[in-house]
């Protein structure tokens, strides 16, 4: 503070007094034009709400120890949520998406470092840095699946600001790599080697999420049983390479056609599945005919032997049923041989 001269004159002192922050109100991360199927890959995990596991603790107890901060966690970015795989130093297992730090750092390819949350505009009067547990400072490193898409990250915290060096930045990379790994064999264990589409395990695990979100918004569903039909003579003429080279491009024209939401599966052998939320008999139809459409651009490259045919089954789903997609299966399964014993199977426009 200044002083008061004898005669009356004020005396400024130096350094002057920080001036106060004037910021605007937190700023929400915004929502990335892909988050839709980022929230779908990462249902497609299988690991949301599930118990705590030794190997992602492991992770988060190292960098708390590495980097002395009170605060570590592997924080995955859900639709409306964060929710933490591993935590250190906090009891909460989710928090709200539009106060997370880790719905910003999903958004950049490398780390994300706020020194001080406190002078930060996007963060200044965020609930945790106003109210417990008051901390100042964030890095979290984006964890990424093997398609690109940013599922969450592993973070640190502190009650105090700092600054990292470049050392430490790579450290938590390569912490977070760790930890990407560890996704990476939990999405092996519900995804299909060979076509990279989900296994029936994944479409147990997502197709659940997707019919609980059909329940609580009130649309329908639809699910589609494909069968490839002659897969046997085509191994059997051919070899096995070239059956696996139509069930890729299968797999691809599937991709192709549908929505990034939908959960396009893999049973095994030739028999393939996708479950379409949020639609109804006039979008399952659309989708079939543009799938023709592709199929019909594949086959133009692939001699008359190898040509792509398939057979498919429809099963329906009302808002209000049990979210089973066993029972699903087993009614578009015997819709799909319904119509294989009907008419011909589907390859060029043969429906």
């Amino acid at each position: 503070m200044g002083r008061t001269a004898s005669h009356g004159r004020r005396i400024s002192t130096w350094p002057p007094a920080p001036a106060p922050l004037r910021l605007s109100p937190m700023i929400a991360a915004p929502i990335p034009h892909d988050d839709a199927a980022r929230v779908c890959a990462l249902h497609a995990l299988g690991v949301l709400d599930t118990p705590p596991e030794e190997r992602f603790d492991r992770v988060t107890r190292l960098a708390r120890r590495m980097f002395h901060v009170p605060i570590a966690l592997v924080s995955l970015v859900d639709a409306d949520r964060q929710w933490f795989k591993s935590s250190q130093g906090v009891q909460d297992r989710q928090l709200p998406r539009d106060t997370s730090f880790c719905g910003h750092a999903i958004l950049q390819d490398d780390v994300m470092e706020v020194p001080d949350l406190a002078r930060d505009e996007r963060f200044h009067d965020n609930p945790l840095v106003v109210d417990g547990p008051r901390v100042r400072f964030y890095a979290g490193a984006p964890l990424v699946d093997p398609q690109g898409m940013r599922l969450g990250t592993l973070c640190i915290l502190d009650h105090k600001p700092r600054e990292m060096s470049d050392d430490d930045r790579a450290v938590l990379r390569d912490l977070a790599d760790m930890v990407r790994e560890e996704l990476v064999a939990q999405h092996a264990a519900t995804t299909d080697h060979l076509t990279q589409l989900n296994n029936r395990r994944g479409l147990e695990l997502l197709g659940r999420h997707v019919l609980a979100a059909c329940s609580r918004n009130g649309h329908p569903a639809r699910l589609l049983f494909l069968d490839l039909d002659g897969f046997k003579q085509i191994n059997d003429r051919f070899g096995h390479a070239e059956g696996d080279i139509a069930l890729q491009q299968f797999a691809d024209a599937l991709r192709r056609v549908f929505r990034a939401t939908d959960v396009s599966s893999r049973l095994g052998g030739d028999e393939f599945v996708v479950l379409m939320g949020d639609a109804d008999d006039a979008a399952a139809r659309a989708a079939l005919d543009r799938l023709s459409d592709v199929i019909d651009e594949c086959n133009r490259a692939r001699p008359p032997g190898l040509a792509l045919r398939y057979s498919a089954g429809l099963a329906r789903w009302a808002p209000g049923g049990a979210p089973a997609v066993a029972a699903l299966l087993h009614d578009a399964d015997r819709a799909m041989y319904q119509e294989k014993q009907q008419r011909p199977s589907r390859s060029t426009r043969t429906h």
